[in-house]
């Protein structure tokens, strides 16, 4: 096991913290994925987690 002291770690782009319905609105995920994302990670959630856990459909015309 490694320890990590808080002001050596890098703070990347992964690590910002959003919050869901944001994420939300702004990938134009349907109210379903929105909740399903709210009941996994709750109000906030880290960039990487949202990204990975995301799932939406296609876009066809």
């Amino acid at each position: 096991m490694q320890r990590v002291e808080p002001n050596c770690a890098d703070t990347g782009s992964t690590t910002r913290v959003w919050s869901v319905k944001d994420f939300a609105k702004r990938n134009r995920l349907d109210e379903g994925e929105e909740a399903r994302l709210l009941q996994l990670f709750g109000a906030f959630a880290s960039a990487s987690e949202l990204l990975h856990n995301a799932t939406r459909e296609p876009r066809w015309r």
